[in-house]
């Protein structure tokens, strides 16, 4: 039984260069490795909008934020192995804010 995709939630919000850019990243990603990748326009959600409205975009992985503003291919893809090892060594992931993940 192979283990469920790792869960990236992206945080960006509309006519942002930086949101573009990370969004391409992480598509090319996903195209290589299996992910469950989900993204959220902040300005949807006002909670959302008051935490993240100077951080965007901001990329959470299996719950846990990691990157904002810029990530390249091989450091999402190392943050993913390391989400991975997570699950195996202790469990099943966190949810992101808002339940976004």
């Amino acid at each position: 039984m192979s283990a469920p995709p790792v869960c990236v939630t992206l945080y960006t919000k509309a006519e942002c260069h930086l949101c573009e850019e990370m969004a391409a990243v992480v598509a090319a990603v996903a195209a290589r490795v299996a992910l469950q990748v989900t993204a959220v326009d902040i300005a949807g959600d006002p909670a959302l909008l008051r935490r993240f409205q100077d951080e965007v975009p901001v990329l959470f992985v299996d719950g846990r934020k990691a990157f904002k503003y810029r990530v390249t291919a091989g450091a999402l893809r190392r943050r993913i192995r390391r989400a991975q090892w997570e699950r195996r060594i202790l469990g099943t992931p966190r949810e992101s804010p808002g339940g976004g993940s």
